[in-house]
C-alpha cells in the first residue's frame, strides 16, 4: 500500500484555507506511552496507525527502540508490537512490507505478524530519517547530516544522490516523477545550530535535478510532509512546533501550533485527520481539517 493521494475540496474551501479563513482544526484524541515518537503512518486498509519511537538519542545504537501499533481512533494496540531497533524514524508501507528508518540500516517488516524480513544496511550514513515510495515500489530515504537521498531498488540499497543543495533532507514525498523534500535547513556542522532554516524542494525521478519549490524563502525546521489538497501540502516544524500549510508555489501558512517535536506526520484525506507524533512530549495526537 502507497501513501494515500489526496481527495479534492471544493474550490471555495480552498480559497477561504488561502485567506485564513479556515477555523482552527480539531483535536480528535491525544495517547500518551510513547517514548520519542518520530513518525505516525496510518494503514487505513488494516485499521491501524503505525508509530515509530526511537526510545533515546537519535544516533545511539542501543536497541531500544521499537514500533508501536495503535488504532485509527487512538487506542493503544501493542505498544512494543516490533522491538530490538536502536532509533527508528520514518515510515513507509509498500504491500504488506514496512520500512523503517534506523540510524544506518533501513528496517523491512512483514506487517502480518510483525517479523523483521530484512536490514539493508547504508554504510556512512549519518542518520537515516525519513521514507517513501514510488508507484514502481522503489524506496527513498532520506540521510539528514549526510544530504543525501537513498534508495532501495531490485534489492540492493544505495546513495542514489548527495549535494549540500538538499540542506539537510527531512521529508520525503513521492508525487508522479517527482520527490517533494522538507528540508531541515543549512546547520554549522560544528554546533548543528540552524544557520538558514529550510524550505520544500523538489528532486526529479529520472534525472535527479534539484529544484526550489517556488522560492527558496526560508521557512523552519521542516519535518513531515503529506498531501494536504490538490494545491498544497500540510508539513510540520520541529523546532517550532508548528504546522503549515504550504502551497505549490512555496507559500506557507500556519494553521496549528503545538509543542516543540512535532514530528513526521501522517495524513487521512478521506476524514482530513493529521496524525502528529509530539516527540517531546511522548505523545500522538489527532486533529481535523
Amino acid at each position: 500500500m502507497m501513501r494515500l493521494a489526496y481527495v479534492a475540496i471544493p474550490l471555495l474551501a480552498l480559497s477561504l484555507a488561502a485567506c485564513g479563513g479556515s477555523d482552527q482544526p480539531a483535536r480528535q484524541w491525544e495517547l500518551s506511552g510513547f517514548e520519542g515518537p518520530e513518525s505516525a503512518l496510518p494503514d487505513t486498509e488494516a485499521n491501524v496507525i503505525y508509530v515509530s519511537n526511537t526510545a533515546g538519542s537519535p544516533i545511539a545504537k542501543a536497541g531500544k527502540g521499537f514500533i508501536s501499533k495503535i488504532s485509527l481512533d487512538g487506542e493503544m494496540v501493542n505498544q512494543k508490537w516490533v522491538e530490538g531497533l536502536h532509533s527508528p524514524k520514518g515510515l513507509e508501507l509498500v504491500g504488506n512490507r514496512l520500512y523503517a528508518a534506523d540510524i544506518d540500516t533501513l528496517i523491512e517488516i512483514d506487517t502480518a505478524d510483525g517479523r523483521i524480513t530484512n536490514r539493508y544496511q547504508a554504510p556512512g550514513a549519518k542518520i537515516l530519517n525519513d521514507v517513501a515510495a514510488d508507484a514502481d515500489g522503489n524506496v527513498y530515504v532520506s540521510d539528514w547530516g549526510g544530504n543525501a537521498i537513498w534508495r532501495l531498488s531490485g534489492g540492493q540499497f544505495e546513495k542514489w544522490l548527495e549535494s549540500d543543495r538538499l540542506k539537510n533532507p527531512n521529508g520525503l514525498l513521492v508525487e508522479s516523477d517527482r520527490l517533494v523534500v522538507a528540508a531541515w535547513g543549512v546547520m554549522n556542522p560544528e554546533t548543528f545550530a540552524t544557520e538558514v532554516p529550510g524550505h520544500l524542494m523538489t528532486v526529479s525521478l529520472a534525472d535527479k535535478t534539484i529544484t526550489d519549490l517556488g522560492g527558496a524563502t526560508p521557512i523552519g525546521n521542516l519535518d513531515g510532509i503529506e498531501p494536504f489538497d490538490g494545491e498544497s501540502y500540510i508539513v510540520t516544524d520541529w523546532i517550532a512546533g508548528k504546522v503549515f500549510q504550504i502551497a505549490r508555489n512555496g507559500e506557507a501558512r500556519e494553521i496549528l501550533s503545538l509543542s516543540q517535536g512535532t514530528a513526521d506526520l501522517g495524513f487521512i484525506p478521506s476524514t482530513r485527520t493529521a496524525i502528529i507524533p509530539l516527540m517531546v512530549d511522548g505523545k500522538v495526537a489527532a486533529y481535523k481539517f
